[in-house]
This record gives C-alpha cells, sequence and structure tokens, in this order.
C-alpha cells in the first residue's frame, strides 16, 4: 500500500460512537490535518468560480465539463450528485480540479427517464449516491480503469440499484431520479442529521450498518469534511433506514446500544486492517493526483492522493452479490452514451 494512504490509515484516531436504530457512525479524528488547501463544490457553485455544464448541446452521458475560474483547486469526491442540464449525475471518482482550467469529468446517470434540459449549468444536489450504489460502482470504476485506462462505470448496473433503492423506499420517480427518493424520506433523513452530528477535528467517518462495518469516508481537511458531513451521512443512513428489522427486533434498544458501541472500535480496526491489507492499483487522476483502488475479496476502495496527502478516500464493503466470483465480466457489461 502506498505510503501516504497507509500512513493516514494508521494515524487516524476514533471518536465516540453516535447511534441511532441500526445504524452507527464512528467518528473518524486526524491528530494532523493536511496542508495542501482546496475548495469543495459546494463553496466553488456559492461564489461562481465553477461551473459544471453538458461537454456540448447535445449532451454525452458518460461525460461533463468543469471550467475552474478560481485561483484554488476544487473536490469533487466520488458519488458526488450533480443536479441540472440534460440529467443528474454523480461522479465516478474523486477529483481534484486544478486551478483556472477546464476539465472532462467522467460521470454516471442517476436519472435515466430524463433527456432535457432542466438548466444550462448543474447545481449541488446535496446527496453522495447511497452506499451500496456507489460500492458497486467503485468496482465497476475500477474493472474499467484496469481494462482500458478510463473510469467508466457500469451505467446499467447503476441505473438498477436505484430502481431497487426507489423500490425499497416506495418512492416512485417521474424520471427515476436517485435525489426523489431522498427527498421522499427526508424527514427520516433529518433525524439522522441531528443524532450525527459532526465533531471538533474530525475528517471522516466510519459507518455500521446492523453492528457490521459498511464503509467509510475521510478526507484532508477538517474543515472540508465538516462541509460534505451531511451529505456523506445520509448515503449511509438512507439505506439503512429501510431495512426492515427482524422480528421482534426494532433497531437498537437502550440495552443494546452500549454492547455494540463496545465491539465498534475492535470492527473498525479489523476493518481498516482489511483496508490495509487489499491489493492497490494506481491510475493517472483526470485532475491533480494520482487515482489509487483497492479490492479484496470483499472490499472496493479508492483514494486520491496529491503532494503525499491523501486528499480524499472511501472504502467499502462488499456484499455477496458484489464480491468478485459473482460479478459478471466487466468486458460483458453494458456502457450507455447518448
Amino acid at each position: 500500500m502506498e505510503n501516504a494512504v497507509k500512513s493516514r490509515l494508521q494515524s487516524v484516531q476514533f471518536g465516540e460512537v453516535q447511534t441511532f436504530k441500526n445504524i452507527a457512525i464512528l467518528p473518524l479524528i486526524a491528530p494532523a490535518e493536511g496542508t495542501f488547501q482546496y475548495r469543495t463544490l459546494g463553496e466553488a457553485l456559492a461564489t461562481s468560480d465553477i461551473a459544471i455544464t453538458e461537454v456540448s448541446a447535445g449532451g454525452s452521458v458518460p461525460e461533463l465539463m468543469v471550467v475552474n475560474r478560481g485561483s484554488k483547486c476544487v473536490l469533487l469526491i466520488d458519488g458526488e450528485e450533480l443536479a441540472g442540464a440534460k440529467q443528474n449525475r454523480v461522479l465516478n471518482t474523486s477529483i481534484l480540479i486544478k486551478e483556472v482550467s477546464e476539465t472532462k469529468i467522467p460521470v454516471s446517470c442517476t436519472e435515466q427517464g430524463r433527456w432535457s434540459y432542466a438548466s444550462m449549468a448543474f447545481s449541488e444536489s446535496g446527496n453522495v449516491m447511497a452506499y451500496k450504489s456507489r460500492s458497486k460502482k467503485t468496482r465497476s470504476v475500477q474493472c474499467s480503469l484496469e481494462a482500458g485506462g478510463t473510469p467508466t462505470s457500469d451505467q446499467g448496473e447503476v441505473w438498477h440499484g436505484i430502481a431497487e433503492l426507489q423500490a425499497q423506499a416506495r418512492a416512485p420517480s417521474p424520471t427515476s431520479a436517485m435525489s426523489d427518493v431522498y427527498k421522499a424520506r427526508e424527514d427520516d433523513l433529518r433525524k439522522c442529521d441531528e443524532i450525527f452530528k459532526s465533531v471538533p477535528n474530525q475528517v471522516g467517518l466510519l459507518a455500521f450498518i446492523a453492528g457490521e462495518p459498511a464503509g467509510a469516508d475521510m478526507v484532508s481537511l477538517a474543515s472540508a469534511y465538516a462541509k460534505l458531513h451531511p451529505k456523506l451521512v445520509r448515503s449511509y443512513t438512507l439505506e439503512a433506514l429501510l431495512v426492515q428489522p427482524k422480528p421482534g427486533e426494532d433497531g437498537l434498544d437502550a440495552q443494546a446500544k452500549p454492547a455494540l458501541a463496545d465491539g465498534i472500535t475492535a470492527r473498525a480496526k479489523a476493518f481498516l486492517a482489511e483496508v490495509l491489507a487489499a491489493e492497490e492499483r494506481q491510475f493517472p487522476s483526470v485532475g491533480h493526483g494520482t487515482d489509487h483502488r483497492y479490492k479484496s475479496k470483499a472490499l472496493a476502495g479508492t483514494a486520491l492522493v496529491h503532494e503525499n496527502e491523501v486528499i480524499h478516500a472511501a472504502f467499502f464493503r462488499l456484499d455477496e452479490t458484489e464480491q468478485p466470483e459473482r460479478m459478471a465480466s466487466y468486458r460483458h457489461r453494458r456502457r450507455f452514451t447518448v
């Protein structure tokens, strides 16, 4: 494993476990912040320093154009959703957009039923793709990088994941938009917002569903993480809230919570140890830095490294349907372009 990623994972500290129903969030605290400075998508859009549009009037499903007029880099994180233009999209990988630049970025569609302009430019939807779909996308993008060097997703798989999410949430959408599921569950998600607050010096989170690790996200700057925290939390809690409790159970009762918290640290250490042991490959990034990819039998991960700092990293537990021996060969997967 590359030294910057290994050092970051080994140095991270755990905050106090936060719990709600079948969900536990373990804050990840950094003993020291990174020094490389950048802005988040929301910050750059708020000052109009960045503009994101279709690549042309006709558009192309798997690509968008980003124009950065500012003198600072802008971080777009894997799974972050952009709303508007001809259809909503999510980032296929984390990208550090260069200063004063024009960059084509790889994306996936999260609104299958629309291909007409809602606006000329994209805005921040406020969502990050739900973690199960994101984990599958992470693995399919790695397959694409290994096969042809391009960060392309399995678009059919993305649409299938959104359809499953809509069915689970009982949230039909006229355009099959992922964002409509989040809107339909806004009341439940707001409760999670109130419980899972960011804490001082937090740079990431490790999410547990029903006591088992689901995934982790971390960035290099606590100030950037504070802005990303709400939508990262929602990317894990949305699907967790849709899980039906076992007979006689209703999430985590008062007696179960302390026992869960006691075991979280051990499970967290085991999960990070698994990440450290995962196979690593490196690929050129679309923007600044290097795209690191990680995989094992039951794990998929990605890390964007620039100037020896881990700008953003995400690691996911794969369920049985996502594990390599059960996944279709990438060369047989469908790609969708317009």
